[in-house]
């Protein structure tokens, strides 16, 4: 049986941040994920995800500010300070929510420096950033990100974002497959779940071309879930989609298509 957590991020957004891990929790998940809240208080979230009791299991570091066109610092010129700088803090919440899975946004492609130069960068910052991870228990995660949502980002494709994980050689760097990018990039979702599934270390899920909740688009998440479930692959399925309605109450209704599977 699949086992599904809830992003608070995209989700819930009718309620303030840091009271989604009780929203969560009322709603019956007892996992949640997120993108790293730039404007809250790591300690005061930790406090509340522990009170809720809900276990974290994908935090993103440190991005910069996604609103403002920001999508990961680590291929950065001039602020990889900056991400440094938030590591612990990241991945201390991340301890503190029982997290051990990160996802590492790798920033855009520089137009003016050649391409190897900047997979040189990093895979040498990733390798960085794994050594430090792997201290803490952490898997670090990239997921690659369709052109028409990100722009210029620089990991688009499955197999592509697979090589580069095997070129840098850290055995705590692993996949994160979300289902709206990779039918918007590529594709071919079940085929690729089917071959790929064993090197999938967290999946998420959207319809498309919305990225609201499954039925609302032209996917077929029945068949999607099955394949995920048949496929061995044994994480959570995040649940990392907009609600189609507005206002208190748009998260639990956008629920429906998954308490009618249960």
């Amino acid at each position: 049986m699949l086992r599904y957590s809830l992003n608070i991020s995209t989700l819930l957004r009718e309620y303030p941040f840091a009271e989604r891990f009780e929203q969560a929790k009322h709603l019956g998940f007892d996992h949640i994920e997120f993108l790293w809240p730039n404007d809250e208080d790591p300690l005061e979230l930790a406090k509340r995800g522990r009170a809720a009791q809900t276990q974290a299991v994908l935090i993103n570091f440190y991005a910069g500010n996604l609103q403002n066109n920001d999508r990961g610092l680590l291929n950065s010129l001039d602020r990889w300070d900056e991400f440094c700088a938030q590591v612990p803090i990241c991945m201390g919440l991340a301890q503190a929510l029982g997290c051990n899975k990160m996802h590492a946004l790798a920033g855009r492609w520089h137009t003016d420096e050649p391409r190897e130069t900047q997979l040189a960068r990093l895979r040498d910052r990733y390798g960085w950033l794994c050594h430090r991870a792997k201290a803490e228990g952490i898997t670090v995660l990239i997921e690659p990100l369709c052109q028409q949502w990100n722009g210029d980002y620089i990991f688009k494709t499955t197999r592509d974002t697979l090589a580069f994980i095997d070129s840098v050689g850290a055995d705590n760097l692993g996949l994160q497959y979300d289902v709206f990018n990779a039918q918007r990039a590529e594709g071919d979702v079940i085929a690729t779940i089917r071959a790929l599934s064993s090197r999938m270390a967290h999946i998420q899920i959207a319809d498309s071309p919305d990225r609201h909740e499954p039925g609302t688009g032209e996917l077929n998440f029945g068949n999607i879930l099955q394949a995920i479930e048949v496929s061995g692959y044994a994480g959570f399925v995040g649940l990392e989609y907009w609600a189609s309605g507005t206002g208190m109450g748009s998260t639990a209704q956008s629920l429906a298509w998954l308490n009618a599977l249960t």
